[in-house]
């Protein structure tokens, strides 16, 4: 008899042991099946039953949880911090290895080389969202999650380390290569957390969770300015001497990018693999064995040398219930439960709102530089001392975000279990697209009248994507697909949106300076208003998933 505790009454939870295939889950009668703590299959059923309704019920954060969640917090301030202090960092490049370049090339690096070591993070995430989603479902969450650390720490440092190397690879050919990988450690982030915290997490505080944990990335896009100001700080002197210098500066201010996730390592190494994985494991587990036990016995059916015999062991085989389990759909692949349109267009919906929103976002942030010109807080790059010019650029850049940035992530955090997620993307795209019309349309006139205006719309439409888009199209995907699929159907999103970037610092960005510089930026920001229209579109094919288990949402 079963020792597990009565479980309340949930849609997901009353699958007695004689669930049907399409609940999702798989039962075994067969004594010979045991658990690995000596439970039969139906005790073992109900015992992961009974876990999975008290952690959906639970409201506590404890000790445990405030551990998890601060690894993965930290892994986005980390991730923000790499990616987006390459701004700075290529601005570096330009005084230290086109100092003595003439006329407008002086101390700015050319075009392809700045779009190269830009885009590089880009294309790693990419692949590492793909590569490491899927792992992360075959493999197990944690341990691709730490493996995904080791590899960012690891190229990090040797990013740090970039140089000239033989003829024709130069130190930006060799900065590209470093990363690429590290964006592939990048990348394994963002489908491992989501999936990470809303495993772990209760239906109550699970959004609100999830966006916390992803609101520690405005955090890193302060810390880049912050860390670049202190280390050209300390080596002023020596710059204002000898502009040579900040060779030493970029290193450091790459390198120190290391530095958190060399803290949460052991954490991250020793974090274990949700109740509800496990579940999943130890269902594919016994399907498997349930499939070759069905083999098995048609085998010896067919060995049978009397036809009659032969006949009614088929017969029998078939009609088993372990054939009855084994049918085709009762655990389907990825490819099987995509193939249907209701849930093909959530994939589609989250793949194609996350490009939309990256585009803009990834074509604004990876080049904010632009934009601190425009609003003329830049200062002037061939008569300012270069450590001035660093400082007031890295000034502009902590006021974009602290004007805008950081705020909109923790106003989505606050209210994302209130709204709704579907709630605050539809909002947050709609209200982009009237604000990129705005500044696209009028934006010579705004900065002609107004500068203020100017900043005040921009940290408006920066404020706007992270409570709107930015946030909840990380969120989304960590909720509405099946345990078993989760990982590799969040990094498929998440990759799309990586294609976004990469659009957009890899095509339209180049078109910036057409007609002079920075001349068609107003045309740019009227293409990023068509993008979240886009965007806005694809939202209509999501489910809302506020106040929703995690196995009611996927119909597990």
């Amino acid at each position: 008899m079963s020792l597990v505790p009565e479980i309340e009454a949930r849609p997901w939870v009353l699958q007695a042991p004689s669930a049907t295939p399409e609940s999702g889950f798989i039962f075994k009668d067969d004594e010979s099946v045991k658990t690995t703590n000596g439970m039969d299959g139906d005790e073992s059923f109900l015992q992961r039953q009974y876990e999975l309704a008290q952690l959906d019920q639970s409201q506590r954060v404890n000790w445990e949880m405030i551990k998890k969640l601060t690894v993965c917090g930290v892994a986005f301030l980390n991730d923000a911090y790499d990616m987006f202090a390459i701004n700075i960092v290529a601005m570096i490049l330009g005084f230290v290895y086109y100092n003595d370049a003439e006329g407008a090339d002086q101390n700015t690096v050319p075009k392809k080389w700045d779009t190269l070591i830009k885009i590089a993070v880009q294309i790693g995430c990419l692949l590492g969202q793909l590569v490491l989603g899927r792992l992360g479902d075959k493999v197990g969450r944690t341990t691709i999650y730490s493996a995904s650390l080791m590899i960012a720490i690891i190229t990090t440092i040797a990013s740090a380390f970039s140089s000239s190397m033989v003829k024709g690879f130069n130190v930006f050919i060799v900065l590209f290569i470093w990363r690429v990988l590290l964006g592939i450690g990048i990348g394994g982030d963002y489908p491992l957390t989501a999936t990470i915290v809303s495993e772990y997490c209760s239906t109550a505080n699970r959004g609100k969770l999830m966006a916390g944990v992803f609101a520690w990335q405005g955090f890193g896009n302060v810390l880049a300015p912050i860390v670049s100001i202190i280390v050209t700080a300390c080596f002023m002197s020596k710059i204002d001497a000898d502009v040579l210098y900040l060779d030493y500066v970029w290193r450091i201010i790459i390198g120190v990018g290391c530095i958190p996730g060399v803290a949460t390592l052991y954490w991250r190494l020793t974090m274990a693999d949700s109740v509800r994985f496990q579940n999943i494991s130890a269902n594919t587990r016994a399907s498997s064995m349930e499939s070759t036990r069905a083999d098995e016995e048609k085998l010896l059916a067919t060995e049978t040398r009397n036809t009659n015999s032969i006949s009614e062991s088929n017969n029998e085989v078939a009609q088993s219930p372990l054939m009855e389990s084994n049918r085709p759909g009762h655990t389907k692949t990825f490819s099987q439960h995509f193939s249907e349109w209701r849930h093909l267009k959530v994939l589609l919906g989250t793949s194609i709102a996350w490009f939309a929103l990256d585009v803009a976002f990834y074509g604004i942030n990876l080049n904010s530089a632009v934009v601190i010109d425009a609003i003329g807080f830049a200062g002037d790059l061939y008569q300012d001392k270069p450590s001035h010019f660093i400082i007031r650029n890295c000034v502009g850049n902590i006021i974009i975000n602290i004007l805008g940035s950081v705020p909109g992530y923790w106003i989505t955090v606050f209210t994302i279990e209130r709204l709704g997620r579907k709630t605050i993307q539809l909002m947050g795209f709609g209200v982009l697209a009237v604000l990129y019309v705005i500044l696209g349309f009028a934006y010579n006139q705004i900065l002609a009248k107004s500068t203020g205006a100017f900043i005040f719309l921009f940290s408006l439409a920066q404020l706007f994507q992270n409570f709107g888009p930015n946030v909840t199209t990380f969120v989304i995907p960590g909720e509405v697909f099946p345990t078993r699929f989760r990982s590799t159907a969040h990094g498929i999103s998440a990759a799309s949106g990586k294609l976004g970037a990469i659009v957009a610092q890899g095509g339209f960005l180049q078109l910036t300076n057409i007609g002079g510089h920075n001349a068609w930026i107003d045309h740019l920001l009227q293409v990023f208003a068509l993008f979240m229209c886009i965007g806005f579109l694809a939202t209509l094919w999501i489910p809302e998933t506020k106040g929703k288990s995690l196995e009611e949402i996927s119909e597990e």
